[in-house]
């Protein structure tokens, strides 16, 4: 079995590394950021990855990691390894695509234990997180349906855009965005325009 490491501290990979070769793994890649760890992915074509969220200067940018390998090989197995105990932030890594979730200031038979069972295709999440991650995961509302172009539009406004900036961009009329506004207010359940910004940054802040 091949499993990539993606870390981006030494004594962290080192530490994985020595677990997974305990619990029998053949082959142990390595990656010490998000570029690198999707083209180590694409290159060996790992079983399982045990990955990281948070790379210097790009917070839980692991969850486009997760996203992307799960986008060219659903039956990969992941494993997030991570320093936060924020039941949300495990919530959205799972939604994500990842199927485990250890924290990493636990002892390294946790470790081994939520390995074991993410590689055999079950699930694991630390035990301190289990319980409010499900409830969190239970009552999530139902995405609301936006079509390509809204999410486009939703998108640049939580990057700042102003209206007429995004119209230039999309090759579209300035009165075409403010209607597309509009119709984002009413399916997101914006009264204003700056709740519809904030939810905006919401999204963005989710799918980084």
């Amino acid at each position: 079995m091949d499993v990539l490491v993606v870390d981006d501290h030494p004594i962290v990979l080192q530490g994985c590394r020595r677990v997974l070769e305990d619990a029998g793994v053949g082959t142990v890649h390595e990656a010490t950021g998000i570029a690198a760890g999707y083209r180590r992915f694409r290159r060996h074509r790992p079983d399982l990855v045990v990955a990281d969220l948070t790379f210097q200067g790009a917070s839980l940018s692991g969850l486009a990691l997760i996203r992307r390998i799960r986008a060219v090989a659903p039956g990969t197995r992941i494993l997030v390894f991570s320093m936060h105990d924020d039941p949300e932030i495990a919530a959205r890594a799972l939604e994500s695509g990842a199927a485990g979730y250890v924290l990493k200031d636990t002892a390294s038979s946790e470790l081994h234990l939520a390995f074991e069972r993410v590689r055999d295709g079950g699930t694991y999440v630390a035990p301190s997180l289990a319980a409010e991650v499900d409830r969190l995961r239970r009552e999530a509302p139902a995405a609301p349906p936006l079509t390509p172009r809204e999410r486009q539009i939703l998108a640049r406004l939580g990057a700042g855009r102003p209206h007429g900036a995004i119209a230039e961009e999309l090759g579209l009329s300035y009165k075409t965005i403010a209607n597309a506004c509009t119709q984002l207010r009413r399916k997101l359940g914006a009264r204003t325009l700056a709740d519809l910004i904030r939810i905006a940054l919401r999204d963005s802040a989710r799918n980084a």
